[in-house]
C-alpha cells in the first residue's frame, strides 16, 4: 500500500511535533509544506527532506499542486477554519490543532464541509493520547469511579505568554483560555463521558499582560515572537461548566498570575474514587472500610513526543483502516460552544445558557 502524501500548513514551534511523528511514522510521506516566514519554511524543509519546488507561501497554491491524502493544520488560531475549508475542498484529510476555530458557528461550519466532502476532519486534542490518561479512561470505564460528578481543570503560568500571536486576540482569538484551558476543559469533559454543556459562568481578567518588566523568560516562546508584539488577550480566566449530566467544573487558566509556580493539573471526583492528574497519577478510594489513596507504579511521564506520535499514527490509522475518530469534530464543536460562553459570560457578567445543539446530520 502506498504511503499517505501528506502537506503541513503553518511551520510554526507545534508543527515539529506533527513533523516528527509523520517522518518516523513508516505509512506516512511529508510531501508538501507551506507557511508566511519564507525563511521559516526553507529550515523546515532541509530538516524534513522537503525540496524547494514543495515549499509554498500560499496554501491554495499548495493544495491545487499537489496531490495530497491529508492536511495538518497548524497555523494561528484565526486560520484554522479557512485553512480547514480550503484542504477539505482539494479532497485531504484534516488533522486540525486545537481550538477547533474562532467560534463554535466556524467549527459547524468544518464539519458540514468534511461530512460534504466525505473526508475526516480530526481536531488535536493531543493530551487525550497521553498514557496517564489512557490508564485513568480504563479505570473510568471499567465504573471503579462510580458516577463522575465534579471536575477541577487547572492550567496555571506565572509567566507563559509565548508572545508573537499568542498574545494578538485578532490571530489567537483569546489568551489562556483559548490556548491552555481548550486542553483542560477537554480532557476533564472526554474523561467524564463526553456530557453536553448546559450552562455557564466565567470571568476573564487582564491585569498582568505579558508581564514584559520580568527579565525571565517563558518555558516557550512562539518562532512568530518580535520585540513588538501586541498582548490584547486576557491573562486569566476563571469559569464554571455545567454539564446535561448534572456535573460541573471548576476551571482556572492563566498566562500570567502571581503564585509560586506554573501549575497543570485535573482533579477528579466520583461516587466511588476520586484521582488527580498531573505532576502523577493518585487514586482516592476506600478498602475495607477505609480511605485508601493509590499512586500508580510505574509513573509514566508526560512525553510530548509519545503523545503526538500516538494522535498521528490514530489519524493515519482512521484514514487508511477507517477505525472510529477519537477526537471528532463533534467534540470540537462542544469545546468551541464552551469557550464562547465563557467569554460572553465575562462580558456581560451574568451565566450563559446554552440551547441544545443539533449535529451537523440533522442540520
Amino acid at each position: 500500500m502506498q504511503k499517505t502524501r501528506i502537506g503541513v500548513i503553518g511551520t510554526g514551534g507545534i508543527s515539529s511535533l506533527h513533523l516528527n511523528a509523520y517522518k518516523a511514522h513508516p505509512q506516512a510521506e511529508i510531501a508538501a509544506l507551506c507557511d508566511l516566514s519564507t525563511d521559516l519554511l526553507a529550515r523546515r524543509g532541509r530538516e524534513y527532506g522537503v525540496a524547494p519546488a514543495h515549499l509554498y507561501a500560499d496554501y491554495h497554491e499548495m493544495l491545487a499542486r499537489e496531490d495530497l491524502d491529508a492536511v495538518s493544520v497548524c497555523t494561528w488560531n484565526s486560520q484554522h477554519a479557512p485553512c480547514t475549508l480550503a484542504a477539505l475542498a482539494s479532497g485531504a484529510h484534516v488533522l486540525c490543532e486545537k481550538p477547533m476555530a474562532m467560534s463554535a458557528e466556524q467549527a459547524r461550519a468544518m464539519q458540514a464541509a468534511a461530512l460534504t466532502a466525505g473526508k475526516l476532519l480530526m481536531i488535536g486534542f493531543v493530551r487525550r493520547f497521553s498514557s496517564d490518561y489512557e490508564i485513568l479512561k480504563d479505570f473510568i470505564d471499567r465504573g471503579d469511579f462510580g458516577e463522575l460528578y465534579h471536575a477541577k481543570a487547572v492550567y496555571l503560568r506565572r509567566k507563559g505568554c509565548p508572545g508573537g500571536w499568542f498574545g494578538e486576540k485578532a490571530r489567537a482569538g483569546g489568551g489562556p483560555l483559548i490556548d491552555l484551558g481548550v486542553h483542560v476543559i477537554d480532557l476533564t469533559r472526554y474523561l467524564m463521558g463526553n456530557p453536553k454543556p448546559v450552562s455557564v459562568y466565567g470571568a476573564t481578567f487582564r491585569k498582568l499582560g505579558a508581564r514584559e518588566n520580568i527579565k525571565s523568560k517563558p518555558a516557550y516562546v512562539a518562532a512568530s515572537a518580535t520585540a513588538h508584539d501586541i498582548c490584547d488577550v486576557e491573562d486569566f480566566c476563571t469559569a464554571m461548566i455545567r454539564y446535561d449530566n448534572g456535573a460541573v467544573v471548576n476551571l482556572d487558566a492563566s498566562f500570567a498570575l502571581n503564585l509560586k509556580k506554573n501549575v497543570s493539573r485535573i482533579e477528579l471526583f466520583g461516587t466511588q474514587a476520586g484521582a488527580k492528574l498531573e505532576p502523577e497519577l493518585e487514586i482516592y478510594s476506600e478498602w475495607n472500610g477505609h480511605m485508601t489513596d493509590v499512586t500508580l507504579t510505574p509513573q509514566l511521564p508526560l512525553s510530548m513526543d509519545e503523545m503526538f506520535a500516538k494522535e498521528i499514527d490514530h489519524f493515519l490509522r482512521c484514514i487508511r483502516e477507517g477505525i472510529p475518530c477519537r477526537n471528532t469534530a463533534e467534540d470540537g464543536i462542544e469545546l468551541m460552544r464552551i469557550l464562547d460562553a465563557i467569554y460572553q459570560s465575562a462580558e456581560t457578567g451574568h451565566e450563559v445558557i446554552l440551547a441544545s445543539s443539533p449535529s451537523a446530520a440533522d442540520a
